[in-house]
């Protein structure tokens, strides 16, 4: 897939990689919803690997709502994204599946100057329990919320997962090495589910100076190809 991005500031990286591999695993079909799209990147591939979704994405940052639409147009892939915050969209539509890479690193890190990227990393603006409100308010019944976050609020996202009466049926974290505590957690949960969470075994992203072997399979099922430049 050939994604054009920004010459500078924000480009997705392989939370968006990992995320997209994850939400692959549910075979997903149905309407679809990519929130905080960015370029497009998971909700592009997801699309393409899985043709009874229907894609739908939302994005605040007009500059990316640009690379993702010639993203979708140079892929054939047909798309809608609607340009604004996703607090702000209307909840008329219905969703089976709502997936994102969303914003977040949390209060306390010191925060880019750089308006793109604050945007791109930062919870506080898209906090974590507005963000579960909305997503819960926009998702079909028994349907699917697939996310990645900052692993260290785990807890966190529990909580407030429970407070819009969704629960966690899939988790993976992901490690640096197979020595390191985990930087990034994997997501899946649904409304109205009654299963047990499974914890699924966790993915390592290098042994010794080595991309590993199941990081080396991910990227190469996502054959993706970036293009910077300036549209």
């Amino acid at each position: 897939m050939l994604l054009y991005q920004p010459e500078s500031g924000y480009c997705y990286n392989s939370d968006s990689i990992f995320l997209y591999d994850f939400i692959n695993s549910f075979q997903p079909k149905g309407k679809m919803l990519d929130v905080g799209a960015g370029c497009g990147v998971v909700g592009l591939l997801t699309a393409r690997d899985n043709k009874n979704v229907a894609l739908e994405a939302v994005e605040k940052q007009d500059i990316f709502v640009k690379y993702a639409k010639k993203n979708a147009k140079e892929n054939g892939i047909s798309y809608k994204i609607y340009a604004c915050d996703f607090l702000d969209l209307d909840e008329t539509e219905k969703y089976d599946y709502i997936v994102s890479n969303p914003p977040f690193y949390p209060e306390g890190v010191q925060k880019s100057k750089n308006e793109m990227l604050f945007q791109a990393r930062y919870n506080s603006n898209l906090p974590i329990e507005n963000f579960f409100k909305k997503v819960s308010q926009l998702l079909k019944p028994h349907s699917h919320f697939v996310f990645c976050y900052d692993v260290t609020q785990f807890g966190l996202l529990c909580v407030e997962l429970e407070k819009v009466k969704m629960k966690i049926v899939d988790v993976k974290f992901v490690h640096p090495k197979l020595d390191r505590p985990a930087s990034l957690v994997l997501i899946h949960a649904r409304n109205g589910s009654k299963s047990m969470m499974k914890v699924w075994p966790p993915l390592i992203h290098f042994e010794g100076a080595e991309v590993s072997n199941k990081v080396q399979e991910i990227y190469k099922n996502a054959k993706t190809e970036s293009i910077k430049c300036q549209l």
